[in-house]
């Protein structure tokens, strides 16, 4: 049987880390690759410890903020709260505000082959365009016509929900970065950027 100093020490060399990103644009959210798929992968980013799990998701063309930790059971509890995670949305054409409404309200999408209504949401017209890092693919070119930019805060996560929204109310997403997860701000890191956290309270709003 080991002292009970030396228990002490083991326990403070395996505690768990917590990690914010700024997941970029073409990298899966994930370790492992997928068969046949070379996929830009979240190990590429950090040398990051041994069962480090990403929390929820971006898919691979979106981009932001992304929680990453080794503590499933943390993982689970960011996941299951209902906690507020905020995108800002660059559509294509000039949003109208019959359309920021629906959004609102909650639309009907798809979610594997079944019809799905959203919960109603925060959203809302940016007037400025917000100061993003540059993506890394060329939106498209602006004499295509004009784009707007949206925040959309949501509490739900299903699969491209924010793109299956807001092209049901007849304005393809563009561009999708997350930008809030709780009271965790991607303020102003660029993408590919890893921050250490000492915990995910601020994610919980606990204080």
């Amino acid at each position: 049987m080991l002292p009970e100093n030396s228990l002490i020490e083991r326990d403070e060399s395996i505690a768990d880390q917590h990690f914010k990103i700024f997941k970029p644009y073409g990298f899966l959210s994930q370790f492992v690759p997928e068969p046949r798929k070379k996929k830009h992968l979240l190990g590429e980013l950090f040398n990051f410890p041994d069962k480090t799990m990403a929390i929820g998701r971006l898919d691979h063309d979106s981009e932001g903020l992304l929680l990453l930790t080794t503590d499933g059971m943390m993982s689970y509890q960011v996941r299951s709260k209902g906690i507020e995670k905020e995108y800002y949305v660059q559509v294509n054409g000039t949003i109208t505000d019959q359309a920021i409404s629906q959004l609102q309200n909650g639309v009907e999408i798809g979610i594997n082959g079944s019809k799905y209504l959203t919960l109603p949401c925060k959203v809302s017209a940016l007037l400025d365009e917000p100061q993003l890092p540059t993506r890394g693919r060329k939106i498209r070119d602006p004499r295509h016509g004009p784009t707007s930019w949206i925040s959309i805060t949501l509490c739900e996560g299903k699969n491209r929900q924010i793109r299956k929204m807001t092209a049901a109310v007849g304005f393809a997403t563009l561009r999708l970065v997350r930008v809030r997860i709780g009271d965790i701000h991607i303020d102003n890191m660029n993408a590919g950027d890893v921050i250490k956290l000492n915990s995910f309270d601020a994610a919980l709003n606990r204080y």
